[in-house]
């Protein structure tokens, strides 16, 4: 069977179970990390962490996908941590956000490819950990120059490498359609992509235009209920698999184990149930309350992401 790099080795896609595909183990920026390195407690964040997957892993989740692109502060070396702790299958991405950061003006789509591709072949900060999904980013700005070139690096990595692509984008602002223009032009095959955030809607109309292309769609917000309550986000879901789209959709969270957005605000009490145990707890039995069939259900947590894992075999 094909495999895919795992955080703790190679992963056959057979054996990926329920995977959560858009979570974060933890959010924080690099930049201030390094010049104040009490900006978090590395270790306290790991045995948090490890508390949040393990609850996960007892509700029947095999495998996390961690989204954290590089310039959001993707830490291999807790991410790994947590992973061995846990013994939990974690994949790491590689890419870069959407943020419009000067230092990327100047510099040619290929000349970044080449330096992100080595997180695809050859392993990320200097092991041999291999990213095995890549992670790229549009948001309310839309697709500016700057954006486009992101978007062209996430691109050209994937034919480079085999690896699937998976996005953030905002519904608000419809640009998941324009990121699957910007894939198409650079010759990406859409079945390849996830759309991310797209439960932030139930615009059906916005939705089939995505899944027309033959793209995934990421339902993966649940728990964010100040965008979308978690029951308009099942009723959403439930609604596409009766037009038959559970094949084309995923599920997850797009949680933090710890995020630095939101200075002297405690995520827990604003969002209670934005962590990787709402789907297991509650989204998975709202689904079948609201006629989503067991198969559906497999396909949304199993299948799919297998299908997305192996479609071009191993890398």
């Amino acid at each position: 069977m094909p495999t895919v790099p795992g955080v703790l080795g190679p992963i056959d896609t057979a054996d990926l179970g329920f995977t959560l595909m858009h979570e974060h183990i933890l959010i924080a920026n690099p930049a201030m990390r390094k010049a104040f390195p009490d900006w978090i407690d590395p270790e306290a964040h790991v045995e948090k962490a490890t508390a949040e997957v393990l609850a996960a892993k007892e509700r029947g989740v095999r495998t996390i996908v961690d989204l954290t692109p590089i310039n959001l502060g993707r830490d291999l070396e807790i991410i790994r941590a947590v992973a061995e702790r846990a013994e939990m299958q974690v994949i790491a991405a590689t890419g870069l956000y959407w943020a419009e950061e000067p230092w990327l003006a100047a510099w040619p789509a290929d000349a970044l490819v080449d330096w992100l591709l080595r997180d695809l072949t050859d392993g990320i900060e200097g092991t041999n950990v291999r990213a095995g999904i890549i992670k790229c980013a549009t948001d309310h700005l839309g697709v500016t120059e700057i954006n486009e070139k992101l978007l062209q690096v996430a691109a050209r990595l994937h034919r480079k490498s085999g690896a699937p692509i998976s996005t953030h984008t905002s519904v608000e602002h419809e640009v998941g359609p324009k990121q699957q223009d910007v894939f198409e032009r650079e010759g990406v095959d859409l079945s390849r992509v996830v759309i991310g955030h797209c439960g932030d809607t139930q615009d059906m109309a916005h939705l089939e235009s995505i899944l027309a292309r033959g793209s995934f769609i990421g339902m993966d917000r649940f728990g964010i209920d100040m965008i979308l309550p978690t029951k308009q986000r099942v009723d959403t879901i439930a609604e596409l698999c009766r037009r038959g789209y559970a094949g084309q959709m995923v599920l997850s969270h797009d949680a933090c184990c710890h995020i630095d957005w939101f200075p002297g605000i405690d995520m827990a009490a604003v969002a209670p149930r934005w962590n990787f145990r709402h789907i297991s707890d509650d989204v998975v039995p709202a689904l079948r309350e609201a006629g989503v069939s067991e198969d559906d259900l497999t396909q949304m947590t199993v299948g799919n992401p297998q299908k997305i894992f192996e479609q071009q075999g191993a890398y």
